[in-house]
């Protein structure tokens, strides 16, 4: 937790509501003049989508899963990374995950597929975080000491 660099982090998985909440809050941040860095969740995957149909298809061949709620799909060490920079000096590396074609024709991409890593704008009041692993804790992670607000 970091008062000079507080990080705040919705979670909930598809339909429970958290793009709703994180657009009342851009919007609240705009009206206070709050400068955050917005991370999106989707981002610390581990593989595009192709990638993860094709692990998920391997999977089932061996009677196993895979899924994008467990830390085979997900670079918790990634995420615990950014939180960890970002409570102690403001900076961090951030990537989108581009769900849709509107989202990848900008950046000449498919759907599926990340944008390369790039660092947080500078001199940011607080960091945002949206999507399944904000408090994520396993037995080698844990986020969720670098949240200031879950």
């Amino acid at each position: 937790m970091s008062a000079k660099h507080p990080i705040i982090a919705i979670t909930g998985s598809s339909g429970a509501g958290t793009t709703t909440t994180t657009n009342a809050v851009k919007h609240i941040f705009r009206s206070l003049d709050i400068n955050a860095a917005f991370i999106e969740g989707d981002s610390f995957h581990r593989y595009t989508r192709p990638e993860m149909d094709k692990k998920i298809r391997e999977a089932q061949q061996q009677s196993k899963h895979i899924s994008y709620f467990g830390r085979e799909a997900n670079d918790f060490g990634a995420l615990e990374d950014l939180f960890t920079k970002y409570g102690e000096t403001g900076e961090g590396k951030l990537r989108r995950y581009l769900h849709t074609f509107d989202e990848a024709v900008p950046y000449n991409q498919l759907p599926g597929t990340f944008t390369p890593w790039q660092e947080l704008e500078q001199n940011t009041d607080l960091m945002f975080y949206e999507g399944l692993h904000g408090g994520v804790v396993d037995e080698d992670h844990d986020v969720a000491k670098h949240v200031d607000l879950l």
